[in-house]
């Protein structure tokens, strides 16, 4: 039976969309809630692994001791080829398992931004069918190197690491494919003081406004990403 373990670091940021797709899918999953320090279980007991995103930094493992847990963790699960999808904080756990850098951006990058397919990633399994260009959301101030041996699939004008693979069954996503609007709602409320201290850089009415003519769009490339992930569970 498949079943997948999620890592949540944060209880506002949850699956979205995607607990749709495997409820639909009949997959089970789990999540451990490591905000509240819940013990990772035995990694061999699940077919895949989901991390989230959450508003720490990787490197801040003194401030929240889990972090360093999960690292482990992960760097276990490349080691084993365990099936692995990072998303935002995720993405970012995942380049530093494998020995990438993760170090703060020259701008915070939240809100609806353009990302672009490169080569490898136009002719990536997973990404496959996803339009060359197309608008997602983001929520994050930190970037990463691509860890050696893994290839580049997505790139934006603001932050050139948007996304790579390592290997055929680990993905790692700057951006939140996930989202839905209640979630970005809740996110505005649960960061507003983030916002207030960048009311110069970031428009949130204009980023709810965009949200109206984004979201349907980005839940269909959603849909397509996780359900090519999930056919490398069969």
């Amino acid at each position: 039976m498949t079943n997948i373990l999620v890592f949540q670091n944060e209880a506002c940021e949850h699956l979205g969309v995607f607990s749709k797709i495997l409820n639909e899918n009949n997959i089970s999953y789990q999540y451990i809630k490591l905000y509240e320090e819940e013990e990772i279980p035995n990694l061999n007991d699940y077919s895949a692994i989901i991390i989230l995103g959450g508003p720490m930094n990787v490197y801040e493992e003194r401030e929240y001791p889990f972090l360093k847990k999960e690292n482990s963790s992960i760097k276990e699960a490349l080691k084993i080829n365990k099936p692995v999808l990072g998303i935002c904080l995720g993405a970012q756990i995942i380049a530093r398992a494998a020995g990438a850098k993760v170090y703060p951006a020259k701008r915070k990058e939240i809100g609806w931004f353009t990302i672009d397919l490169t080569i490898e990633g136009r002719e990536d399994n997973v990404f496959k069918g996803l339009e060359r260009q197309f608008n997602v959301f983001q929520w994050h101030g930190d970037t990463f190197d691509i860890p050696t041996e893994s290839s580049k699939l997505a790139t934006s004008n603001l932050i050139p690491n948007q996304a790579f693979s390592i290997g055929k069954t680990t993905y790692a996503l700057q951006f939140h494919l996930e989202v839905t609007n209640q979630m970005i709602s809740e996110w505005v409320n649960r960061y507003a003081d983030e916002l207030a201290s960048l009311k110069e850089e970031v428009d949130t009415y204009k980023m709810m406004k965009c949200s109206e003519h984004y979201m349907q769009p980005l839940n269909k490339h959603a849909s397509l990403l996780f359900s090519n992930f999930l056919r490398l569970l069969r």
